[in-house]
């Protein structure tokens, strides 16, 4: 019987979604996928991912060309109507959960053979110590174990709510990491849009190594060179404060230049380390954007303003809510090793508060607890940030 299709009309493999003639063959795929056409979708013999010969139609097909439902077009009539082809494609297609598994290890093995060994790490270093969180609420005894020891509850919590040190611990460490992220954020920002601003190509590279080198100092060496320039008699610093015919200054014993001296020297390790990500994120603008700018009259400050940032602004929203989820995550090292009894009273925070109390007093259950709060409060401010950064700016992490 002859087939009542207009001249335009094509045949289509309902598998492979090629367009043939009749005595055409076509590859399988493996999948599906939805058509919207108005021509007649063809299933071929040669096509072997279905068992059956079939042609079928869509319901919009019919109306226009007025074909009855139960019209023979050639082929054998497999439903008297189907209008999305797709699902019986996944009737006949899918698979479980596993084979899907199988089937993908296999097609990728050499790539899941890569992230096995960073998957490890974290789950030996960094999910599986974090069992041992019921210390929180447990009270510690060597003797019987972390499994033996006996329940508490919320006491350790208490504990440290009741603490005359809560308050004192809980502002300090806001204020050194609100300092931080208040001046050290824009910083690299700034300097990155300059940087990206600079022509001559070997002054750039030279500012970007004097500004990324301090990076790769360690901890314990930066804080040596902190001391060696802040002594109060040898110092630098106070050698050229005597020159000029001023007093020496013990900086590191004043408590209230404390967190200027943490934030500062920070800020000039890990500036040019944070501006990289940033010229990372300038250089996958769009030229045309630029070159549209300078059509428009458009002058160096206004192409930064109107075309870089925005450029980088999803960058600039996924780092500023990474640092805003670990603001209560201070780094522990730098500011122990700074740490000295004169300025303790603007030191103090609750990294190096949960040493002293779980290290050296080994009271462990309530040195978990007090960290176990501190990490539940960055994880708060992450939800929350992450949240509002989602709703203002359409970025975020998840």
């Amino acid at each position: 019987m002859k087939s009542r299709l207009p001249a335009q009309s094509g045949f289509f493999c309902a598998v492979c979604t090629v367009q043939l003639h009749k005595a055409d063959k076509c590859t399988p795929v493996r999948g599906f996928a939805p058509f919207k056409s108005e021509f007649l979708y063809v299933k071929r013999r040669k096509c072997t991912y279905l068992e059956q010969v079939f042609f079928y139609y869509d319901q919009s097909y019919r109306k226009r060309y007025h074909t009855s439902a139960g019209s023979h077009l050639g082929g054998i009539v497999l439903e008297k109507e189907i209008v999305l082809n797709n699902k019986l494609l996944k009737a006949k297609g899918k698979r479980s959960l596993a084979e899907e598994a199988v089937r993908s290890f296999k097609k990728h093995w050499q790539l899941y053979l890569i992230i096995i060994p960073p998957v490890l790490f974290f789950l030996i270093f960094k999910y599986y110590p974090m069992l041992n969180a019921v210390l929180a609420f447990k009270d510690y005894n060597v003797i019987k174990g972390i499994w033996g020891s006996p329940w508490v509850g919320f006491k350790n919590f208490q504990l440290f709510f009741d603490n005359p040190m809560f308050w004192p611990l809980v502002k300090n460490t806001i204020y050194v990491s609100g300092y931080l992220l208040l001046a050290g954020f824009p910083i690299p920002i700034i300097l990155a849009l300059m940087l990206n601003e600079v022509r001559n190509g070997r002054f750039k590279r030279t500012v970007q190594l004097v500004t990324f080198a301090p990076y790769f100092i360690s901890t314990v060496v930066m804080v040596s060179i902190i001391m060696l320039f802040l002594a109060p008699r040898l110092g630098f610093v106070n050698v050229a404060l005597n020159y000029f015919g001023l007093d020496s200054i013990n900086f590191l014993g004043e408590a209230s230049m404390f967190r200027s001296i943490y934030v500062w020297s920070d800020i000039w390790q890990t500036a040019g380390y944070s501006a990289v990500i940033y010229l990372a994120a300038l250089s996958g603008i769009d030229p045309t954007l630029y070159e549209a700018a300078k059509v428009d009259g458009a002058s160096r400050f206004q192409k930064i303003l109107h075309v870089d940032i925005p450029g980088i602004l999803p960058t600039i929203t996924i780092i500023l809510i990474l640092n805003v989820g670990s603001v209560m995550a201070i780094g522990f090292e730098k500011i122990y090793l700074l740490q000295n009894p004169l300025n303790k009273v603007n030191s103090e925070i609750i990294a190096t508060y949960v040493y002293s109390v779980g290290l050296l007093n080994a009271n462990y259950s309530f040195a978990t607890a007090v960290g176990l709060f501190n990490s539940f409060i960055n994880l708060v401010l992450l939800f929350v940030v992450n949240g509002l950064a989602k709703k203002f700016t359409k970025s975020s992490i998840w």
